[in-house]
């Protein structure tokens, strides 16, 4: 059976024993089909808090979570945290008595989106065909590829790997499958660093004692609906005619059919933008006054700000998210004259929606989004009847470059002070 060492990337028709022959390690895969996949699915493992544990080392052996305040939630937790139930979205406090010991770290989503550069630059390294899907992961097709690496996609994606964790300090786990959905669902298998191979033959096979929930894009609410049909399990789903799941389950049936089965037609699409990109925080303590509720929201413009450069868009409008001490749920959206990732012009159109909204209600969560998102090239190009725009953006730059030298602390503007 074609096998492949994820140490030397030797690729044999099959090796003699559990270790590779030639450098002795046991990191291999074996698959009958490992020399023709193409479609990979890459996922950082535990991204933020790979990070943080990448620059402080002495964190490598505790548990680590990344997110804020006694009332925030858990915005990502490493492995170790995981083991004692941490997850992510999960409230602050519950986190910590489920993992007492652990290590909190605010989220620094500038230091973030530099490390997703330049993993993604790893990619492209190896197809033009790079989707990605989050600041974490990313689809590739590297159909094609062989002549130009000199190795099969298996090999080149050992090599990657290897790589990213040689040059960017962290891990990922690869999916290598038929389709898009099998490789996402076969790198969320072995993590972290793993590396699993599913073909087109096996997948109804392998996915029909999954849970329905496996499934990307089943949720919360439609594995309850299923749930009330006598539907638990992907292989139930499986069973349903097209006709039987276009009746009971709607227009979405025969398409949600398909899926159980391990079937998909999306290509990887590198023109594909994002659908959204946000920042939100939770305050550790209900606020209403305006100026404490404008420091925040001007915080979370620049941490948008810093997304929007990292997927490489730009905000074609902004939408304020507030959530009120009752939870109670409040969205504004806003269109701005032209595209732009400067804080400074999302923080003006937002503090606008702002003004409408604080009229002496507590809020416990602010967030600020862009809708719709554009090519970042758009941003900030001003015009005859615009000259300040140009200005703007280099200023931006210039703190930009002081903080990539220096610290996101090193240098800030005066509004985002206590």
């Amino acid at each position: 059976m074609p096998s492949l060492c994820r140490d030397c990337c030797l690729v044999a028709d099959a090796f003699p024993g559990p270790r590779c022959p030639g450098c002795g390690e046991g990191r291999l895969v074996h698959h009958r089909s490992l020399s023709r996949l193409t479609i990979a699915h890459v996922d950082c493992d535990a991204f933020y808090a790979s990070v943080e544990k990448r620059d402080r080392p002495e964190l490598a052996a505790r548990p680590v979570i990344v997110g804020g305040g006694t009332r925030g939630v858990v915005t990502a937790a490493c492995y170790i945290a995981r083991m004692s139930g941490v997850k992510s979205a999960m409230p602050m406090f519950k986190a910590l008595q489920a993992c007492p010991d652990a290590v909190v770290i605010k989220p620094d989503f500038a230091k973030y989106a530099a490390a997703s550069r330049q993993v993604r630059g790893l990619m492209e390294a190896l197809t033009p065909l790079v989707q990605p899907l989050s600041i974490d992961e990313a689809v590739l097709d590297l159909a094609g590829t062989e002549a130009l690496h000199g190795a099969s996609p298996a090999a080149v994606l050992a090599r990657f790997a290897a790589s990213v964790e040689q040059q960017a300090g962290i891990t990922v786990s690869i999916g290598l499958a038929a389709n898009r959905l099998m490789a996402k669902i076969a790198a969320g298998r072995g993590k972290p660093r793993g590396f699993t191979v599913i073909d087109a033959e096996e997948s109804a096979s392998l996915l029909a004692p999954e849970p329905v929930r496996l499934l990307p894009g089943v949720g919360a609410a439609m594995a309850r609906k299923l749930e009330g049909m006598g539907i638990t399990r992907l292989g139930q789903l499986q069973g349903l005619a097209e006709r039987d799941a276009l009746r009971r389950l709607g227009d979405d049936g025969p398409g949600l059919v398909r899926r159980s089965l391990g079937l998909d037609t999306r290509r990887v699409d590198p023109a594909r933008e994002a659908k959204s990109v946000s920042a939100e925080t939770t305050f550790d303590c209900d606020l209403s006054d305006p100026r404490d509720l404008e420091r925040h929201l001007w915080r979370l413009c620049e941490k948008l700000a810093v997304r929007l450069r990292g997927h490489e868009l730009a905000a074609g409008g902004v939408v304020l998210k507030l959530k009120t001490s009752r939870f109670a749920l409040r969205t504004r959206a806003a269109r701005l004259s032209s595209p732009t990732v400067l804080p400074d012009r999302m923080f003006d159109l937002a503090r606008s929606l702002l003004a409408k909204e604080a009229t002496g209600v507590a809020f416990r969560l602010i967030g600020i989004g862009a809708n719709p998102l554009v090519a970042g090239a758009l941003a900030d190009l001003g015009d005859l009847a615009d000259a300040s725009t140009p200005r703007r953006a280099a200023a931006q730059a210039a703190i930009d470059a002081l903080r990539g030298r220096f610290g996101t602390a090193a240098i800030g503007r005066g509004r985002s002070l206590a």
